[in-house]
């Protein structure tokens, strides 16, 4: 078995072409149907400007920068992937009996949980409703798949299917910051939040990697996914 949360994070990105082609056909009417709320450009976000919340706004927001994807769609993607590495430490903190899984695990609870809400908190002073991509549902069915997966698994096995995915996810994560999401911000707040996410992002990478390694020179060993 393969490192799926790396693998579905990296193929639900893929699909982001075909986001920027189905909005590009539409450029007038996304921002006011009911498929996408309002949200600022880079330009009209910016400090002291006149035009934050105009339509104009909308506008620019609706339609995929360079990248082929959306502020709204980005903010989907991101309490998507946050969502996927909090339901699994859920799961590794129900299953795992050891001691470094277990404080890794409760660390991404903690830390995604706290990045989700910060996006809320952003994505609501924006204005700007979530919009769902075949990227963010691709985000949501391969984190249960890989979950169902790691369901079946116990002890010692479990610990290093979830620690070799963790670390395949993290990677994947910082690839998509740097390839997908901050290309294709608009507003500027958002490509800022999300640069300054990216630390801690790495920083999670650095601590699978620890646990990984001490998993392999110990008695962690056992089935890889």
């Amino acid at each position: 078995m393969r490192h799926l949360f790396g693998l579905a994070l990296i193929s639900a990105l893929a699909l982001a072409p075909a986001c920027k082609k189905k909005n590009t056909s539409e450029p007038a009417s996304a921002g006011t149907g009911s498929e996408m709320a309002p949200a600022g450009s880079a330009e009209a976000m910016a400090p002291g400007s006149a035009a934050m919340g105009s339509g104009s706004a909308t506008e620019a927001a609706a339609t995929p920068a360079a990248g082929g994807l959306t502020d709204p769609q980005i903010a989907a993607i991101v309490v998507a992937a946050n969502q996927v590495d909090i339901d699994a430490g859920n799961l590794a903190l129900k299953k795992t009996k050891n001691a470094d899984v277990k404080k890794f695990a409760q660390q991404m609870v903690t830390d995604h949980t706290a990045i989700n809400k910060a996006a809320g908190d952003l994505v609501a002073k924006l204005k700007v409703t979530p919009e769902e991509s075949d990227a963010s549902k691709g985000l949501v069915s391969g984190g249960a798949d890989t979950r169902a997966k790691l369901e079946k698994l116990s002890g010692a096995e479990f610990d290093k299917a979830y620690v070799d995915n963790e670390v395949a996810y993290h990677k994947a994560v910082i690839d998509t910051i740097d390839s997908k999401l901050i290309p294709s911000a608009s507003n500027a707040e958002l490509k800022s939040t999300l640069v300054s996410v990216k630390p801690t992002i790495e920083e999670h990478l650095k601590h699978a990697e620890m646990v990984q390694s001490q998993l392999e020179g110990g008695s962690g060993a056992g089935h890889k996914m």
